[in-house]
C-alpha cells in the first residue's frame, strides 16, 4: 500500500508499528491519569489512524490530540484555498475534487473542535454523517433519474425508427396503390374508348340495316303494287 496523500487534516508525525509500539498505546489507554486518552479514542473513532505499507513495514498515522489555536483556523483556510487552486477544483457545479477537498477542512474542523469539547465534535460528526446520507441519497436518485432518462431516450429511439419505418413503409404502399390506381384508371379509359367506338360501330351498322330494309320495304312494296295494279285498257 502507497503512503497516503497529504491531507488538510492534521495528523501525528508517522510511526512504524512495532510490538513496544502496541504496549506503549495499550498502556496509555489503560492509565487512569492520561487527562486525554477519552479525547484520543474519541479522535481514533471519528478520524481512524492512517496504516500502510512501506519497505515491508507497516507504519501507522494518529491524528493529532494538540490543541488548536486561532492562527490554525486561519492556517487552514488558507491552506484550503491553495488546495482548491492547486487540484484545479471547478467553483460551480458538480465536482469530486471540490467535494474531497471540503470534506478533509470539514474533518480537521471536527478535530479541532473534538479536542476543545469532545461532545460537540461528536455532534459534528452527526452532523457530518448525515450529510454525507443526504449527499449519498441524492447522488443515487440522480443516478437513478439518469439511468430512467436513458432508457426514456432509448425507447423514444426505438419508437421514433419504428415509427419512421412505418411511414417508409406507408409511403411505399401509397406510392404503389397510386401506380396501381392510374394503371386501373389508364385500363378503363381503354376500355371505355374501345366500348365507345364498338358502341358507334354497331349505331351506324344499325342504321345501315334499317336503311337497307326500308329501302327493301320500299321497292317490294313498289313491285307489289305494280303486279296489284289493273292492265291498260282494262274496264270494270
Amino acid at each position: 500500500m502507497m503512503p497516503p496523500v497529504e491531507s488538510l487534516v492534521k495528523y501525528e508525525e508517522a510511526e512504524k508499528v512495532t510490538g513496544k509500539t502496541k504496549s506503549k498505546k495499550s498502556n496509555a489507554a489503560a492509565d487512569p491519569k492520561a487527562k486525554s486518552v477519552q479525547t484520543e479514542d474519541i479522535l481514533n473513532a471519528i478520524l481512524p489512524p492512517r496504516e500502510w505499507t512501506e519497505g515491508g513495514e507497516l507504519w501507522v498515522q494518529y491524528v493529532s490530540t494538540q490543541m488548536p489555536t486561532r492562527s490554525d483556523a486561519i492556517r487552514l483556510a488558507e491552506r484550503l484555498d491553495q488546495r482548491l487552486k492547486l487540484r484545479g477544483a471547478r467553483e460551480h457545479g458538480i465536482c469530486t475534487i471540490r467535494e474531497e477537498i471540503y470534506a478533509q477542512c470539514f474533518d480537521e474542523l471536527i478535530r479541532q473542535v473534538t479536542i476543545d469539547c469532545p461532545e460537540r465534535g461528536l455532534l459534528f460528526l452527526r452532523l457530518r454523517d448525515e450529510a454525507r446520507m443526504r449527499i449519498a441519497a441524492y447522488q443515487s436518485l440522480y443516478e437513478s433519474s439518469l439511468a430512467f432518462a436513458v432508457r426514456k431516450a432509448v425507447t423514444g429511439e426505438e419508437q421514433r425508427n419504428e415509427l419512421l419505418h412505418q411511414t417508409k413503409n406507408l409511403t411505399n404502399e401509397c406510392e404503389e396503390l397510386r401506380h396501381a390506381l392510374h394503371d386501373q384508371t389508364e385500363r378503363a379509359e381503354t376500355i371505355d374508348s374501345k366500348e365507345e367506338e364498338k358502341w358507334q360501330q354497331m349505331k351506324i351498322k344499325h342504321h345501315q340495316e334499317i336503311k337497307s330494309l326500308k329501302d327493301t320495304y320500299k321497292a317490294q312494296t313498289k313491285h307489289l303494287q305494280e303486279l296489284l295494279a289493273p292492265p291498260p285498257g282494262f274496264v270494270k
